[in-house]
């Protein structure tokens, strides 16, 4: 079978459809549904096969995309799943949260709408699962040497497994009772069910990774007895110091950082137990999210599903264009508005409102003060700066407020402090271009050297970190 190389010409661009507002707003599970593998094939062939394709240049981790497009549409399911696997670790993961960088630079793009490349992936790596098609394969010889890996979100998993099939003896220290770092606790159900972590976490287990959970590096385990058990260490913590909202009635009942929220949610709905007197929950509460990025759209979702009487969502930028502007012309990954499904379901945005303080009575969240801000002025480096409108003054009633406006760098508190690492300007963990911090044999990966960033990042940066152990190590 050929295919057609024309046929992007003759079928359009069909998005994923979601279950109805009024279903998915009243449990957490999965908002998308699921495609046939017809209409995915036919979205595969959608792809130019392009001269340049320039949705390679863009993925962080490389994927085939033309390779395994072209597969998917010629039925070739088996082929594309091991093009895909050869450079992803979780696509299961990035084909459901990514924000597919690839399909703002397809070349199909400029002059159409581009191919639903995230979708196409996840469309692979389901038919994988559900034909049996990926099973353990632990290596057949041992190394004789031993990896820590701390920390099991993407990054860390991604190095673990890498390393694993390297023939190194690996296991991954968890600080909470679970393995998935972020993906577990930082992303609801509604849009990653957790029996998708857990289905590829036992393969894992098969193949040889060995899990600790509940294990603090630093707390409640040593870290003299790390660094002599181990011949090497790969941290990847991620970036969990929240940034603050420093202004008067901080102190106030009521407010609260998005990753408590989320993670406890998460928590929640895993059948987990919370003490009561340290639950949030906003059912009937007037909630105001402060921060339009993912993690601000995951707690409206989530607070939608909790009962909350109202939702509002600020962000001190200005409201960003709904298509490409000059300033981001293609292939670069563009600033526009994002309305995600949690939006779909429900709340107000409202754009360019900078918090100001947090009002209460006896120790309570009532309301927040807010001023409308202006950034059409430049200083002398060219930048915009924010001014306040005057006059702009406003009040917001709020019986909760989710602070969901980014992460400062890793914990830095317990292992971190007492490894002696050097530490970049940010307060990430500084490394050489290999991976290595300034400590012989300690490694970092993922946000935890990088910064706050996307999973695909970390993903890449957990098997970048992997191959410059095993070069270490052999």
């Amino acid at each position: 079978m050929k295919k057609d190389v024309k046929f992007f010409l003759k079928v359009k661009q069909k998005t994923t459809q979601y279950r109805p507002v009024c279903e998915r707003i009243s449990d957490y599970k999965e908002v998308p549904l699921p495609r046939d593998v017809k209409h995915s094939s036919e979205q595969a062939a959608r792809c130019m096969d392009c001269g340049t394709p320039f949705c390679h240049w863009a993925c962080p981790v490389g994927n085939y995309i033309p390779e395994w497009n072209d597969l998917a549409a010629l039925g070739q399911w088996e082929k594309a799943f091991q093009l895909l696997a050869a450079t992803n670790n979780l696509p299961e993961i990035t084909g459901r949260v990514c924000p597919s960088l690839c399909e703002y630079s397809c070349v199909l793009g400029i002059g159409d709408d581009a191919v639903t490349i995230r979708e196409n992936e996840l469309a692979v790596i389901e038919y994988a699962f559900a034909n049996g098609l990926i099973k353990p394969q632990p290596p057949k010889v041992r190394t004789g040497k031993k990896i820590a890996v701390i920390g099991s979100g993407p990054a860390g998993l991604s190095a673990a497994v890498q390393l694993n099939r390297r023939g190194h003896s690996v296991v991954v220290f968890e600080k909470d009772n679970n393995i998935g770092g972020i993906t577990r606790y930082g992303i609801p159900d509604f849009k990653l069910e957790k029996n998708l972590l857990d289905r590829r976490i036992s393969i894992w287990k098969k193949e040889g990774i060995k899990f600790r959970i509940n294990t603090n590096v630093g707390k409640d385990y040593s870290v003299s007895k790390l660094l002599k058990e181990f011949d090497a260490v790969c941290l990847a913590m991620g970036s969990r110091q929240p940034r603050n909202l420093k202004i008067s009635g901080r102190e106030l009942n009521g407010i609260y950082f998005a990753m408590d929220f989320l993670t406890q949610s998460n928590k929640r709905v895993a059948g987990e137990k919370i003490r009561e007197t340290e639950i949030i929950n906003v059912k009937n509460k007037k909630v105001v999210v402060i921060g339009g990025g993912d993690t601000g759209s995951d707690c409206v979702g989530t607070a939608l599903r909790q009962g909350a009487d109202c939702v509002v969502q600020i962000e001190v930028v200005p409201k960003p264009a709904e298509c490409r502007t000059c300033d981001y012309p293609w292939p670069k990954y563009p600033l526009i508005l994002k309305t995600s499904t949690s939006h779909e379901e429900g709340g107000a945005r409202q754009w360019a409102v900078l918090t100001k303080k947090f009002i209460g009575q006896d120790n309570k969240l009532k309301k927040i003060a807010c001023v409308k801000v202006d950034f059409s002025d430049k200083n002398n480096k060219g930048c915009l700066t924010m001014k306040e409108i005057p006059g702009s003054e406003f009040e917001i009633e709020a019986d909760a407020v989710i602070l969901a406006i980014g992460f400062l760098h890793p914990k830095q508190e317990g292992l971190v402090k007492e490894l002696g690492i050097t530490l970049d300007k940010r307060g990430n963990i500084k490394t050489d271009s290999a991976y290595m911090t300034s400590l012989k044999g300690v490694f970092a990966s993922g946000d935890a050297r990088r910064g706050q960033s996307l999973i695909v990042w970390a993903i890449d940066e957990g098997r970048q970190a992997a191959a410059s152990i095993d070069n270490f190590l052999t």
